[in-house]
């Protein structure tokens, strides 16, 4: 196989990063496509308690292991396969469970930091923001976390106000500067979707 092309989707909370990864994926096939989200790459903090995990800063780039995942797209890139950590929204930690990701042609990493780092930034070969009105943002992450995370919705809310907004201004939307494209993402999925698989396909050849 060669090498695999590799695609960041990055932007803010609730933009639809993971709506897009999953529409090339339906695209493209799925048995084409590596979907690695992100946010599997939390720091691990097991000995820190329950409301010290639930108070951390989970929007700051240090929250993140970082050199794990250029480290898992090196080995990706090179046709090698990795074990990806499991991260556990509900309690805050990772599991001890990890999967095995095979290399497939297209590797797509949502996240809304995917362009804030160099070095991670170094291993796409497609780098694309997402954008959507912060209204929107919110109330797609309220259905999500709620829905799929266990949190209740003034929990959502706070976080939002505490740390979200204030990282994504700092963080998230200077990353911008560093997209190949941006997308917006605000209204019907297929008018964000259907330009970035045209670009992909053309960079699958």
């Amino acid at each position: 196989m060669r090498r695999p092309v590799c695609v960041a989707l990055a932007g803010g909370s609730g933009a639809g990063k993971s709506a897009l990864a999953a529409a090339l994926a339906n695209a493209l096939g799925a048995e084409r496509v590596l979907r690695l989200a992100q946010d599997s790459y939390y720091r691990d903090h097991p000995s820190a308690s329950s409301d010290e995990l639930a108070a951390r800063n989970f929007d700051h780039p240090d929250a993140l292991e970082t050199e794990l995942l250029v480290a898992h797209l090196g080995e990706l890139r090179a046709g090698r396969a990795v074990d990806v950590p499991v991260y556990d929204f509900a309690r805050h930690r990772r599991s001890p469970a990890t999967w095995r990701a095979e290399p497939r042609p297209l590797v797509v990493v949502d996240g809304i930091l995917a362009l804030w780092d160099p070095g991670l930034r170094a291993c796409f070969d497609l780098r694309v923001f997402v954008e959507a009105p912060e209204a929107l943002r919110l109330e797609r992450r309220l259905a999500r976390d709620v829905t799929e995370r266990g949190r209740s919705a003034e929990a959502v809310r706070s976080q939002f106000e505490a740390t979200v907004r204030p990282m994504h201004d700092a963080f998230v939307e200077p990353s911008r500067a560093f997209a190949d494209c941006v997308l917006a993402n605000s209204s019907r999925l297929e008018r964000a979707s259907d330009p970035l698989v045209a670009r992909v396909r053309e960079l699958l050849g």
